[in-house]
C-alpha cells in the first residue's frame, strides 16, 4: 500500500494533537491525572504571609500568620498550571480563572470548581504537603 502525502500529513497532525492533549491535561500514569501524589517539602520561610508559592504541581499559601494551606496546582478548567499567588487570588494564566488562597474555592471562572485540597503540615522548619 502506498501512503500519499495527504495521508502522511493527516497521521502527523493526529499524532501531534494527541501529544498536545496529553501534555495539556497534565498528570501522568502514576497519579491518575490529578496532580502529584508525592510529598513536597518547602522551608516555612519560603511561603510569605498573605501570599504563597507554586512548587512541584502544588500551591502552598499562608493566608494568615502560621496558617498554611495547600492545593493541587492544576486548574480544574483545562488542566493548566496556575501561575501566580497574590494575597487575594491564585491565578491561572491560561483563561483567567481565580481561586481563594485560603480555601482553594473558585472565585472567578471559567473554572466551575475550586482547586483540589492537599494536606499541609508543619514539621520543624518545613511545610510538608501530601
Amino acid at each position: 500500500m502506498t501512503t500519499t502525502r495527504r495521508d502522511a500529513l493527516g497521521m502527523a497532525t493526529t499524532a501531534g494533537v494527541a501529544a498536545v492533549s496529553v501534555t495539556a491535561c497534565g498528570g501522568g500514569a502514576d497519579d491518575g491525572g490529578s496532580g502529584s501524589t508525592q510529598s513536597v517539602r518547602v522551608p516555612v520561610t519560603d511561603v510569605p504571609q498573605g501570599g504563597g508559592l507554586i512548587r512541584d504541581d502544588v500551591v502552598i499559601t499562608q493566608p494568615t500568620d502560621g496558617e498554611f494551606k495547600a492545593f493541587d496546582a492544576r486548574c480544574p478548567h483545562q488542566g493548566c498550571a496556575v501561575g501566580e499567588v497574590t494575597a487575594s487570588a491564585i491565578v491561572c494564566p491560561c483563561h483567567g480563572s481565580e481561586f481563594d488562597p485560603a480555601s482553594g474555592a473558585m472565585t472567578q471562572g471559567p473554572a466551575t470548581e475550586g482547586l483540589a485540597a492537599r494536606t499541609a503540615t508543619v514539621e520543624g522548619d518545613e511545610i510538608v504537603v501530601s
